[in-house]
């Protein structure tokens, strides 16, 4: 998974320093084509999904006692869980109030983008609603808005990070691994660099993990146990991320304030607009 995502940016990077070539433009032509196709495959996966975690979990519950697996899969649970809240409540504020930025006034601000992130699973799906409230709602310059929180919402995933952390030490507790101390803070690292590579779409981080894992030969089958509560996980998890990109977008504004040329919106006579 790694040496996949270093070749992937080598790749990307090398085409935005690319010449603007006939040759070029058909690459990415190429590249887009993949992706449309790539999205319609996993489209029918999700569609045939539910008889997939049907069986699976038949197969699984037959092989596992069910105390065993109730026991852990709650600590399991309650682990992801507080290290999300966490970050939205403790980690997040500490760091506009840093800054000097009231938190509180950030969270209602942004409201209405947590709120589509919280239901729909997908910060890339949100991005929209994010930006609106950012510019409208937070009054946030439009030039930082409009590079921040795209970059965030494909790098940015504090929320990703502490699934796949938590979920491969779990795995591999279960195979049998023995966990010390320096694997868990190697573990921390691969983790966030993982989640750079995460997309901004529902299930991201558990296919991430699941594919991980598989590359590591870790068995992958609490997955299918994991999988029925993955639900409300993705839902705080987009919240968090989402949260941390409007942080990030807030306090690069404040950073700046000052320091960027007038913009064509900020002239004289010029109408603001409304909050929402």
């Amino acid at each position: 998974m790694l040496s996949v995502l270093v070749i992937a940016v080598a790749v990307g990077l090398a085409l935005a320093f690319m010449p603007r070539t006939e040759g070029r433009d058909s690459l990415l032509r190429v590249i887009f084509g993949l992706q449309e196709l790539l999205f319609t495959l996993i489209r029918a996966l999700l569609f045939i999904l539910p008889i997939g975690i049907l069986a699976f979990a038949g197969q699984l519950s037959s092989q596992i006692e069910a105390g065993v697996i109730v026991g852990s899969l709650g600590k399991y649970v309650a682990v992801v869980v507080t290290g999300n809240l966490l970050q939205f409540f403790v980690v997040l504020p500490l760091f506009l109030l840093a800054r000097r930025i009231n938190p509180l006034r950030v969270l209602k601000g942004m409201f209405p983008a947590l709120a589509v992130a919280l239901f729909s699973k997908s910060s890339a799906g949100t991005l929209p609603v994010t930006l609106a409230s950012a510019e409208q709602n937070l009054r946030l310059d439009r030039r930082v808005t409009r590079f921040v929180l795209p970059i965030c919402t494909t790098i940015n995933m504090n929320g990703c990070a502490a699934f796949i952390l938590v979920t491969s030490l779990y795995l591999m507790q279960n195979a049998g691994i023995a966990i010390t101390g320096g694997m868990m803070a190697v573990w921390v690292v691969v983790a966030v660099i993982a989640a750079v590579g995460n997309a901004g779409v529902p299930m991201g981080c558990y296919f991430l993990t699941l594919s991980l894992m598989s590359s590591l030969n870790v068995p992958v089958d609490l997955m299918g146990v994991i999988l029925p509560v993955y639900a409300i996980i993705d839902m705080i998890e987009t919240a968090v991320n989402v949260a941390s990109d409007s942080c990030v977008a807030t306090m690069t504004d404040h950073d700046l304030k000052g320091k960027l040329p007038p913009a064509e919106s900020d002239e004289p006579g010029t109408p603001v607009p409304q909050a929402a």
